[in-house]
């Protein structure tokens, strides 16, 4: 099963199933966030509108982007903010919004599904204004190592998600690589992942 299908498959029981690394992202986002005031905000890979409440929260405007239509109609019934504006795309592609519009672009549990991080870079510095910010938070490699991939559970089936393994270095070289300064980094852990290795990784980058 691709990517698309995967989470389209998936939308129907995304936010009750347990998922301790999805719990843990939502509190990252609104830790590292939660004080930003912004006039834009694009979120790339949206899902269910997990932490598309908080953005717009902290945002004038928000643009929620996702290529798992099922995905978007379950965060349509959950995020109503007038001030987002949910978008059905590809993201592996040019993305439709305008140069030096955002003053945020985020990215949340997106990049392990994508093989060429050099366009998700390129894209997002393009929509960033200048001192924009590019918040990225993913699976820990580490956790990746070890074989962790994103799943669910269908009829008794463990059905995985495709995904590429990307070493720290790879995001910082590619950030590198487009202009990005690195602006902060943090490993994070699950109140239940004592004595684990970190299950997420945040990084924030600006132009």
């Amino acid at each position: 099963m691709n990517v698309q299908a995967a989470y389209d498959n998936w939308s129907a029981t995304y936010d009750v199933d347990k998922n301790l690394t999805r719990d843990l992202d939502q509190t990252v986002t609104r830790e590292t966030l939660m004080l930003l005031k912004c006039k834009s905000v694009v979120e790339i890979g949206c899902g269910t509108g997990k932490n598309t409440l908080l953005l717009s929260q902290i945002a004038k405007k928000v643009y929620a982007l996702d290529f798992s239509a099922n995905m978007i109609e379950k965060a349509k019934e959950k995020v109503r903010s007038a001030n987002v504006v949910f978008i059905t795309e590809d993201i592996t592609k040019q993305w439709t919004c305008r140069n030096e519009s955002a003053d945020l672009v985020t990215c949340n549990l997106v990049l392990e599904h994508i093989e060429n991080l050099s366009l998700i870079f390129s894209e997002a510095f393009r929509v960033l204004v200048k001192g924009g910010y590019f918040f990225i938070s993913e699976l820990h490699p580490f956790r990746q190592y070890q074989g962790t991939k994103a799943n669910f559970q269908r009829h008794q089936e463990i059905i995985e998600i495709p995904a590429f393994v990307h070493h720290l270095s790879d995001f910082f070289n590619t950030a590198k690589d487009h202009g990005f300064l690195l602006e902060g980094f943090k490993e994070w852990w699950h109140e239940q992942d004592q004595n684990k290795l970190p299950r997420i990784v945040s990084m924030l980058f600006r132009k």
